[in-house]
């Protein structure tokens, strides 16, 4: 029993290869052809990934800002009360820490202390506009000269 075992096995793999080598020609085509839709399809499933991805960082963004989340890296502790340009990239800039407020000149290099002052309110914005203070101005100006 055991040698009739043995010589039906050769038999048996000669079959499935020669089953293989006829259905070659059949698997080849059709990897051709499965491909070209498949890249497409592909292709068009990654830009949806890609456009569906930034507009959930657009919208975290949005809801963020509209939330008010606060930026990472901010505390209660200190707290920027104003800042004003005093040059083209220097600014002097209130900082609030604790129960003073903190005078600060900025610069791209470097940040020096200008003056400690006790916490105050903030003054609010001034409601004159710079044409009008000039238009005030010129005014005293020319009666000035007139007196003369």
């Amino acid at each position: 029993m055991k040698f009739a075992f043995a010589a039906s096995q050769p038999q048996a793999r000669r079959a499935w290869l020669g089953l293989a080598l006829v259905s070659l020609p059949a698997t080849a085509a059709a990897a051709d052809a499965a491909p070209a839709v498949s890249n497409a399809g592909s292709l068009l499933q990654v830009f949806i990934g890609l456009v569906a991805v930034l507009l959930l960082i657009f919208a975290t963004a949005w809801a963020a800002k509209r939330l008010g989340v606060a930026r990472g890296g901010s505390s209660n502790l200190l707290q920027v009360i104003s800042s004003a340009s005093v040059g083209a990239r220097e600014r002097v800039v209130v900082v609030e820490i604790g129960d003073n407020w903190l005078v600060v000149g900025v610069t791209p290099g470097s940040v020096n202390a200008l003056m400690t002052l006790p916490k105050g309110e903030a003054l609010p914005a001034a409601t004159a506009t710079p044409h009008a203070s000039f238009a005030a101005n010129l005014k005293q100006l020319i009666e000035a000269r007139r007196a003369k």
